[in-house]
């Protein structure tokens, strides 16, 4: 039997991830405080993920699930700034809590980052899946 994936709580994401981010990669922007998140939003990017449809999950796996949330976390802007950085931290946490790692450059994580937040919006499901390569080609044992 598989082990059950873990979800991330919006506690990690303000304890580790969020703090993470603003601490490591502050370069020529602060990223604001967490209480100045966009209400909901953030909430619904890291819920997606667990999501069911007609019984059925809509993303399967540890790597279908961080795809998803990875992407909703630079599309759908929970913070006022820094989504790119929280969300490559909220990644890498999310991954971490489910025994497993990125083994890539944090400037290339970021730059993939900058390219998804770049994307058309109209090609999430192509994008998702290159997200979910990405991951598939990076990912360890942690």
């Amino acid at each position: 039997m598989a082990t059950p994936i873990k979800s991330i709580s919006i506690q990690e994401v303000r304890d580790i991830a969020h703090h993470l981010a603003a601490k490591t990669m502050e370069w020529d922007e602060p990223i604001p405080q967490f209480e100045s998140r966009f209400p909901g939003v953030l909430e619904s990017c890291i819920v997606q993920p667990f999501q069911h449809f007609d019984k059925r999950l809509l993303y399967h796996g540890l790597i279908g699930k961080a795809a998803i949330l990875f992407y909703l976390l630079i599309k759908n802007h929970p913070f006022q700034n820094g989504n790119k950085r929280i969300a490559v931290t909220t990644l890498l946490v999310f991954l971490s809590i489910n025994g497993k790692w990125l083994n890539v450059d944090t400037t290339k994580l970021y730059l993939f980052a900058i390219w998804i937040a770049q994307s058309d919006a109209e090609l999430k499901t192509e994008v998702v899946k290159v997200i979910e390569r990405f991951i598939t080609k990076n990912i360890v044992a942690y």
